[in-house]
């Protein structure tokens, strides 16, 4: 049965918000990108319903939300309601961190001889060391080696390459990911998706 497939992504102050039918090509879907900051807590459903209607909601087949790291609040906020949505419309959601959906574009920063070999994203945070993960990319096909954590003074890991997010390339691969998810009929089950917030432990939201 037809449906729509939805993207979500706040790492940033960007919230991305991608959307296209289950049946349709990826060329034909719609993507929203709006710099919101602090305002993400009230635009969020709003945002969502200028996309796609809220009586067009029940047709949603399954979501798939940017998990981080990135900021906390306006992450939690994506995956809380990714959550919701899931467990009302009995859909199935997929979380994937935020690195994993750069990584096909920043693997191309590397010598063309270890591009198909390991390699960690890595991003400095202010007074609180540094974030890496791990990846690997095979036939187009991203591998997430090791989910993003704080970096220990004895961790060294080679080769690495900065995290640049580019939200609306990232919630477009994230859409993608949801149309493979779905074309491979992959169980998603909402409540183990939760934000990576590396410097802090988070409980169920």
């Amino acid at each position: 049965m037809s449906g729509w497939l939805l993207a979500l992504h706040s790492s940033t102050e960007t919230l991305g918000i991608a959307l296209v039918g289950t049946e349709a090509p990826m060329r034909e879907a719609r993507v929203s990108c709006r710099a919101l900051g602090r305002a993400l807590t009230n635009e969020l459903v709003i945002s969502l319903q200028q996309l796609l209607p809220a009586d067009q909601w029940t047709g949603i087949k399954r979501l798939a939300v940017a998990t981080g790291p990135g900021g906390f609040t306006g992450t939690r906020l994506t995956v809380v309601l990714a959550r919701t949505l899931a467990q009302q419309l009995g859909a199935p959601l997929h979380g994937v961190s935020s690195f994993a959906l750069m990584a096909p574009r920043l693997c191309h920063q590397l010598p063309q001889q270890l591009q198909q070999q390991p390699f960690s994203i890595v991003q400095t945070l202010p007074r609180r060391g540094q974030v890496a993960g791990r990846y690997r990319i095979a036939d187009t096909v991203v591998e997430e080696l090791e989910s993003p954590r704080l970096l220990t003074d004895r961790d060294q890991p080679a080769p690495t390459v900065p995290m640049d997010v580019d939200v609306p390339a990232d919630v477009l691969e994230l859409l993608k990911c949801c149309r493979d998810f779905h074309v491979r009929d992959l169980p998603g089950p909402w409540d183990p998706v939760l934000p990576i917030y590396p410097t802090s432990p988070v409980g169920p939201v």
